[in-house]
């Protein structure tokens, strides 16, 4: 066969058949709601990826059997594969859009969408003809050099060798040329990013906030995120109207990952910062972990400030600036390690207190920012023996706690409401009523997972791609689309591509979780006196921001 017949010649039948089908799976509803161009991409690549698929196992296949149908029975196969992939298309196509609109009203969004099923069927049919010319081309490179090689080796051997280093080749490019120059671009653009400032926020003016009159970091070397934290603490008379009283000013301590070389200098200098904002003499201290922009969910801060009339402190450290998916990618290890850091070294300070002058010592952490704060204990054991409490909130996948904990569940509970050693130390929760069950007995220190059922941040793991999830399996949670089905391959990549939808979504589904960290906070850490007619009233303060 000529090598422009390779690029030029049309679809095999098992590439075919799998592409559509796997278009056709790409269709049906997944955890979040996507719009129809984020529809129409979804589907080229997982076109392509069931292209591939098909294409192997045809190849195969034809190397296993001999034979070889007759030219009508083949012309008679395609047209009736032909004619029952456009009738399956036609069918999810059509039903696509009821699906998301179901999805839509589970989780209180409009349904009034705008779903052009002709636009996604092209937009699908284009991209997936541009990966396929690729793809060929890839092939052509490869037919290439194992021609070459036969001309000097075995036929075995040449074959062998031309596949590996066609697949070296591949892989070597797209991981050391495309994705390093993608994490090189990212990296200039989000460190001009973290030079720059919100809008609207100004160096503060209390010293108890890093940045501020005497503080040992300069605003500048916050970082972008660093002077949001500190920049928007809760004022006094938003205090003041929530709880009638005087308040005191909160204390926010942030290290910047321009302010010290190693994650175990910006620790030393955090505790300096906490010492002279004199944090060490509040009745709560909070270790914050952080996003990979240095990013802290402001709802986590404002709750524990408004529960406390302003009493609090706490403290967080930058560790990137990169968005949260790219650290998570090349800056886990480096979260780990800045968040061990700086809880080893709070903890060692407020250890030097005597006992009953030491505040309540906690931890939290969002998304990423609980992975860091995780990653400071060896297991559940460890964190309730050397920590107060802690509040962690859309938990990624690959937090070892996390996991320990949902994968050692009760029986009888779902995954994604785990009860682990009958909650008598850590409790899962979606809603506000979440945290009463199981209704035996809690004692403290108490550790809170806030994660919604539809939240791909927390349920993304490679396992998708060959295994149906649990959370698929048996009682769903409260927001997961009961039409949902996993396929393989296609779910994980489903999954993959709802993250970009997960803040899009009202509080309470995706990875949004607005006013329940209210409860999460009453739960852990509340102040003495501290009601449910309180909580109801912060959470409903929360949502509200």
């Amino acid at each position: 066969m000529s090598r422009g017949r390779v690029v030029r010649r049309p679809p095999g039948f098992g590439g075919t058949l799998a592409a559509a089908l796997f278009a056709c799976a790409s269709l049906t509803p997944s955890l979040l709601p996507r719009t129809w161009l984020l529809q129409g991409v979804m589907g080229a690549v997982t076109g392509v990826i069931g292209y591939g698929v098909g294409a192997t196992l045809g190849a195969l296949g034809r190397s296993a059997v001999a034979y070889r149908p007759p030219e009508r029975a083949r012309r008679l196969a395609w047209a009736v594969m032909l004619g029952l992939c456009a009738a399956l298309a036609a069918v999810t196509l059509w039903y696509s859009v009821d699906w998301q609109r179901d999805l839509r009203e589970l989780m209180g969004m409009d349904t009034r969408i705008t779903w052009y099923r002709p636009v996604i069927l092209a937009v699908t049919v284009a991209l997936f003809g541009v990966f396929l010319l690729l793809a060929r081309c890839v092939r052509l490179a490869g037919r290439a050099l194992i021609g070459w090689l036969d001309r000097f080796v075995p036929f075995y051997v040449g074959h062998v060798v031309g596949v590996v280093a066609i697949t070296l080749a591949v892989t070597v490019f797209a991981n050391d040329v495309v994705f390093s120059a993608f994490v090189a671009r990212m990296s200039d653009v989000s460190s001009v990013t973290n030079r720059g400032t919100y809008p609207g926020v100004r160096p503060p003016a209390s010293p108890q906030l890093s940045g501020g009159p005497g503080s040992y970091v300069s605003w500048q070397s916050l970082g972008r995120e660093g002077r949001l934290f500190t920049g928007t603490a809760t004022s006094a008379a938003k205090l003041r109207a929530f709880s009638g009283r005087r308040p005191e000013q909160p204390i926010r301590v942030y290290v910047g990952l321009d302010a010290a070389a190693t994650p175990q200098a910006q620790a030393a200098l955090a505790v300096k910062e906490l010492e002279r904002a004199g944090a060490f003499e509040r009745p709560v201290l909070t270790v914050l972990g952080t996003t990979g922009t240095g990013w802290v969910d402001q709802h986590i801060a404002d709750a524990l400030e408004y529960m406390y009339n302003g009493a609090s402190a706490m403290v967080a450290v930058q560790y990137s600036y990169l968005p949260s998916w790219v650290s998570f990618l090349v800056d886990r290890e480096k979260a780990a390690a800045t968040g061990r850091a700086l809880f080893e070294a709070v903890r060692a300070r407020w250890a030097l207190l005597p006992p009953g002058r030491r505040p309540r010592l906690v931890v939290s952490g969002e998304s990423l920012g609980s992975y860091e704060m995780e990653h400071a204990f060896g297991d559940l054991a460890d964190l309730v023996n050397r920590a107060d409490g802690a509040l962690f909130v859309g938990p990624p996948n690959a937090n070892g706690i996390w996991r320990a904990l949902t994968y050692g569940r009760d029986p009888g509970s779902p995954v994604w409401r785990p009860v682990h050693d009958a909650g008598r130390t850590a409790r899962f929760a979606q809603g506000p009523g979440d945290l009463a069950a199981p209704g035996g007995p809690w004692p403290r220190p108490r550790v809170v997972y806030l994660q919604n059922a539809s939240d791909p941040v927390v349920w993304l793991s490679p396992s998708l791609l060959f295994s149906k999830p649990p959370w698929l399996s048996g009682e769903r949670g409260p927001d997961v689309n009961p039409q949902m089905s996993w396929f393989p391959l296609v779910t994980f990549w489903q999954v993959l591509v709802d993250m970009a939808s997960a803040l899009s979504v009202p509080s309470g589904h995706g990875h949004r979780y607005g006013g329940n960290i209210a409860d999460g906070w009453a739960a852990v850490a509340p102040p003495p006196g501290w009601t449910a007619a309180d909580t109801a009233r912060l959470r409903a303060l929360l949502s509200g921001l």
